[in-house]
């Protein structure tokens, strides 16, 4: 009886989600359908008993979708919460997802499909697949899923929830309990929702996509890993629709995991180029050390790629760390229109997924594998309190980093429905080729230097120099490309290019006048930021002087100096320093007073940028073995300073320590003391004593065993009295021992046998 009130309950309630009439609890269905009359007919025909009324107009039930948004974006996945606000509570209930305009009697009239997040609070309802109802009714104030939504073309869809509270059942057609979203419309030249079958476009296209980081402190505080925080090195690639690097709701591979979690693109690079024909273009950029600064102190990182009919499809991920297994990215987005042409921009902010490797839930988690592997999911800001992203009103997650996908060419014959507009005309004209770095993830290189100066001083051809130090080379089977870069070039005059191509800084402020009375000089200084690409020397003035003149009219208490001697070498060797020169007096006042002229001038000096010398650093060592055989610890590894000492200080860190896990330490069971001996169980003759303990700590992981809690031995006070007494007296006293030994002997027996089971 009481399975059948459940399920006519849920009848009763996707009955009121359908349109049908509100009603109190049913106690028996009046004629069940059996489930082959049609979709979810059996429900839909069924009819409970008694008579209710709508609630109308309460509002202690709400049910909402994470970040509140009046659209979907269809494919993607949103957390859906039901809740009652205190003091109210609901036992049952049930989510649907309906076509707008549908009223459920038919498969094609629901939309997207839930997903369960907790097996404990809700389940599939039996005979009706789309709906999500509750596993058993209990008293509760929220349950939480996930809704995928529908594919593209799905139009608008009604989310519709009802609860049953103390056998009312309750619902609002346009109320707290249902919530429409309609699907976002793409406009011509965006991304298409869906990832098109079968691409029309004709010819190639290349794109430049950009990644701006978005994580920082001010946007992110909550704590934000100030010492070590940076993004991965990112890898995609352009492919067909046959190759899929990563999904929501799919496994990752084990190229993805490595990315995840270590930050290493090596494998999934590997995995990527393992395909062939299904990828066009790998797409690669280097990792970023912190992971935010202004664009004014460094350019956001991009990289180029180009997709054709059959590779139209583009994905990326990167790591943001340190994290468990924290990703942003792109997948499988769809660069080809409906129109047969090619998108001209794309625009897309990113909120962090997690690849279902690792349950940690901060940025420095120790590592905790996730046992079996979950599936790709996006975070949300309610997954657990600790969790940086947490918030418990469950606001969507401020982005984490923006990508910006542009087209800057298209080759071939083009053959788009829609005419082009003037930005494809301008894209296309404005593409000017340049050569692709073709330097491996694996190598770290610092920046080129800037080229040297020609080895001609003639019109003859001659050859520059540029030469950058490799840092760190990640993976030894991967070689890594030359330090140093030459090309052509001739002397000074022979370069169509004017000299005034080089970079000069600032003047420096005028010098003091070279005289304290009268006529004198004064001078003022620049240098060269940057010389001319085509080994040019700069024929820029680096100093300059003009007269001056301090007091005209010379008084008898001037005095007369000698000329400026020259100026010290600067103190610095690059960057601001300070420079010294002096002169002597030649003829002191006439009326006899001090000179008071200068004869020591100090002044700043500018000498060229300086430029940090990169430390050249060997690669990591392998963690060393956890400093504890159980339990928590610590690990480190080690790396070594291979640049001489002489070419400056390093400041990056040799050594690096992380938490560790081991299984659990075995803990033994640890027992009370023992209590004092009982008296003795008999007043005279043979009896027994007994003492006890008890268990104050089971064991634990593999622990030693409990030993007894229980003790006893005998005992003998005295000899009992049988003198005294005539022979009649002594017969029946003999007689009522023998009865109490045969009484006492039957209760301890029991009390044994009652012992041994407890202790078996």
């Amino acid at each position: 009886m009481k399975a059948k009130r459940s399920e006519m309950w849920r009848a009763a309630v996707l009955l009121l989600l359908t349109g049908c009439v509100c009603a109190s609890m049913p106690e028996e269905p009046a004629d069940r359908a059996t489930p082959s009359d049609g979709y979810c007919s059996w429900i839909t025909r069924a009819q409970p008993h008694g008579a209710g009324g709508r609630r109308e107009g309460f509002s202690e039930f709400r049910l909402r979708v994470e970040g509140d948004p009046e659209h979907y974006q269809p494919g993607s996945t949103y957390r859906v919460t039901l809740y009652a606000t205190n003091p109210a509570y609901f036992r049952g209930f049930t989510l649907i997802a309906l076509k707008e305009g549908h009223n459920g009697d038919q498969e094609e009239d629901y939309a997207g499909n839930f997903q369960i997040i907790d097996e404990e609070d809700a389940q599939f309802m039996t005979n009706c697949p789309p709906a999500v109802t509750e596993s058993t009714p209990r008293r509760r104030t929220r349950i939480q899923v996930f809704w995928i939504a529908p594919p593209s073309g799905s139009g608008c869809v009604l989310l519709k929830a009802s609860i049953v509270q103390r056998k009312i059942i309750s619902f609002q057609d346009e109320g707290s309990l249902t919530k429409r979203m309609c699907e976002k419309e793409p406009q011509y030249g965006e991304t298409t929702d869906k990832p098109l079958l079968d691409c029309c476009a004709c010819g190639t296209a290349k794109y430049r996509v950009t990644f701006y980081g978005n994580w920082s402190e001010k946007l992110h505080p909550k704590d934000y890993p100030r010492r070590a925080n940076h993004w991965s090195a990112l890898i995609g690639a352009s492919h067909s629709k046959n190759y899929i690097l990563w999904e929501y709701g799919g496994y990752v591979s084990e190229g993805v995991k490595q990315v995840a979690e270590l930050g290493s693109p090596v494998k999934m690079e590997e995995e990527i180029r393992q395909k062939g024909d299904e990828v066009l273009t790998v797409i690669k950029m280097k990792a970023q050390w912190p992971a935010w600064q202004p664009l004014n102190v460094r350019a956001a990182p991009s990289a180029e790629f180009s997709v054709d009919r059959t590779r139209h499809l583009m994905s990326f991920l990167t790591m943001l760390g340190p994290s468990p297994d924290w990703n942003v990215g792109l997948s499988s987005e769809d660069l080809c229109t409906k129109e047969c042409g090619w998108v001209q921009k794309v625009v897309q902010d990113l909120i962090p997924w997690d690849a279902g490797t690792d349950n940690g839930v901060t940025y420095e988690s120790p590592n905790k594998p996730t046992t079996p592997q979950e599936k790709i999911r996006p975070l949300t800001s309610l997954d657990h309190p600790q969790s940086p992203f947490y918030d418990p009103e469950g606001g969507a997650i401020t982005p984490v980093a923006r990508v910006v996908v542009e087209r800057i060419a298209r080759k071939g014959e083009q053959c788009n429905i829609v005419p082009d507009n003037v930005d494809d005309i301008v894209a296309d004209i404005a593409q000017e080729e340049k050569e692709e770095d073709d330097t491996p993830e694996t190598c770290i290189y610092s920046n080129w230097s800037p080229w040297s100066a020609c080895s001609s001083s003639t019109c003859e051809k001659g050859k520059r120099m540029r030469q950058r130090m490799l840092k760190a080379q990640l993976d030894l089977s991967v070689p890594c490309p030359h330090t140093q870069d030459f090309e052509p070039c001739m002397g000074p005059g022979c370069s169509d290019e004017d000299a005034s191509t080089c970079m000069m800084s600032e003047w420096i402020t005028w010098s003091p006048c070279s005289m304290s009375c009268g006529a004198g000089v004064r001078s003022r200084e620049r240098y060269v930021k940057q010389f001319p690409d085509d080994g040019f020397a700069c024929t820029h003035s680096t100093e300059e002087t003009e007269p001056c003149t301090v007091n005209d009219d010379c008084s008898p208490s001037s005095c007369l100096v000698t000329e400026w001697g020259e100026w010290d070498a600067c103190s610095a060797t690059c960057g601001l320093g300070m420079k010294r020169r002096e002169r002597m007096v030649k003829m002191p006042p006439s009326d006899g007073s001090i000179c008071g002229a200068e004869v020591v001038e100090v002044e700043r000096c500018m000498m060229p940028e300086c430029h940090t010398i990169p430390c050249l650093l060997s690669p990591w060592s392998d963690w060393s073995d956890c400093s504890v055989t159980c339990g928590k610890g610590t690990r480190i590894r080690q790396r070594m300073l291979k640049s001489p000492v002489e070419l400056g200080e390093c400041k990056e860190e040799l050594e690096q320590v992380e938490k560790c896990m081991l299984p659990e330490c075995p803990m033994d069971c640890v027992m009370s003391e023992w209590s004092e001996w009982s008296e003795c169980s008999k007043s005279c003759g043979k009896g027994h004593l007994i003492r006890s303990r008890m268990i104050t700590l089971e064991p634990q992981f593999g622990g030693d065993l409990c030993p007894e809690t229980t003790q006893r031995k005998t005992c003998k006070i005295k000899k009992c009295n049988q003198g005294g007494l005539n022979s009649d007296e002594r017969k029946r006293r003999k007689e009522d021992r023998k009865k109490r030994r045969n009484k006492q002997g039957r209760e301890e027996s029991a009390d044994e046998l009652a012992e041994e089971d407890r202790w078996t």
